[in-house]
């Protein structure tokens, strides 16, 4: 299988006073803070999701007609991903955190005091393109860990990253119904400065030497490492159609549960919707587990029955809050143990990781962005349903585009 040469790097080394703590304390603080970062990171992309009735009334538009915020903030990650992560494999690290959690701050401020969609579509624009620290991180997480743990030790970043999409939709629905949704905004910003900049300090010292060649060249080579991996292609290919599907039913749930033709909550009760999501935190380090001592193959069949079976349940959750409730739990249990399984494989089929992982999460956001962007429309013509229907073609072409492939 052919492969794209590794940039040479010396070995990482313990900061010293003023460049990184000691070696014995980042040793103890990597994973836990790193997985901390991430939870926060990742609440930024969703931060709007829950928060669209209350845009909407000071917009003075409707939550339908704002719904594609969300989309925006997906495909800013997307476009962020493709720019700033495959510079892990040539970059340090610790600077190019430090830098994008400032830029995600400012954006973040200037979402706060955007006066129209226009502007906070920006913003969110940019900050979700800055908000790519996790997938700088989640390779080094892999290339450090023991062999037999890896997929626990990516599992464990992937838990902080449900873990911060649970609390864009609870916290932040609690806060906006509170505090107003400009208030949630500035809140985002101060954490994402805090524990982006204690991230990079507390990262190992690397002194890479870098090779002649423009310094986005690993985004050049992302096509050629898909087409030489054909793991790495099914596995971007498989987690777009997961993503999708979840996207299009979790960005849409706030329409429906705030909706007077749907269940009629006020912001803050549907945002207390999004602790469901917590199903995910807990099936990550055990998807983990299971990909170590099965593999990844068959966890992601085993992910992609349990999505099919959350759809039907999902139909029957328009009416009915328990299904809706039952639907939630497996829909998230599918979409992480879909990512723990395929984000191990795309770290480890390939001799670049970053521009690997680059691939990975950029076709999974991608496609969850499309999803998004359809599920909005379909919301406003067919209703709940017409938002499943989209789900579920999102997993019918992850898998089938998959599954006839041989090489």
């Amino acid at each position: 299988m052919p492969r794209t040469p590794e940039t040479p790097e010396t070995p990482e080394t313990p900061g010293t006073p003023g460049t990184g703590p000691s070696g014995a304390a980042a040793a103890r603080l990597f994973l836990p803070l790193i997985a901390l970062c991430t939870a926060v990171t990742a609440a930024n992309i969703y931060l709007a999701a829950p928060l669209l009735p209350l845009i909407a009334h000071d917009m003075g538009s409707t939550p339908s007609g704002v719904a594609w915020l969300a989309s925006v903030a997906q495909l800013g990650y997307a476009a962020g991903l493709l720019f700033f992560a495959p510079l892990g494999d040539t970059v340090n690290r610790r600077r190019l955190v430090a830098a994008l959690s400032l830029v995600a701050t400012a954006a973040l401020l200037a979402a706060a005091a955007s006066a129209g969609t226009g502007a906070l579509a920006g913003a969110v624009l940019v900050a979700s393109a800055a908000t790519v620290v996790p997938q700088l991180l989640v390779p080094l997480v892999a290339r450090r860990a023991p062999a037999d743990r890896r997929a626990r030790h990516v599992a464990a970043v992937i838990a902080g990253l449900f873990t911060g999409v649970v609390a864009a939709r609870v916290l932040g629905g609690l806060a906006g119904q509170a505090f107003g949704w400009r208030a949630v905004f500035v809140g985002a910003a101060v954490l994402t400065a805090v524990l982006g900049l204690a991230t990079a300090y507390i990262l190992p010292v690397e002194r890479r030497q870098r090779r002649g060649g423009p310094l986005f060249a690993g985004l050049v080579a992302i096509p050629g490492v898909v087409r030489h991996s054909p793991d790495l292609w099914r596995a971007c290919v498989r987690q777009a159609g997961m993503y999708g599907a979840w996207s299009a039913l979790w960005t849409s749930l706030a329409l429906l549960l705030a909706s007077d033709d749907g269940y009629g909550m006020t912001t803050a009760a549907a945002g207390l919707f999004g602790l469901f999501g917590l199903a995910a935190s807990v099936v990550a380090p055990l998807a983990g587990g299971l990909v170590d001592r099965f593999g990844a193959a068959r966890v992601v069949r085993s992910a992609y029955l349990l999505a099919a079976l959350s759809l039907p349940l999902f139909w029957l959750g328009g009416q009915a809050m328990a299904a809706l409730c039952a639907a939630a739990v497996l829909v998230h249990a599918a979409l992480v143990a879909s990512h723990v399984a395929n984000q191990t494989l795309a770290l480890t089929t390939t001799s670049a990781p970053a521009t690997a992982n680059t691939a990975y999460v950029v076709a999974g956001f991608a496609g969850g962005a499309l999803a998004s962007a359809l599920a909005g429309p379909a919301f406003g013509h067919w209703g709940w349903g017409g938002v499943c229907a989209v789900a579920g073609v999102w997993l019918v072409l992850g898998w089938s585009a998959t599954a006839v492939r041989t090489r």
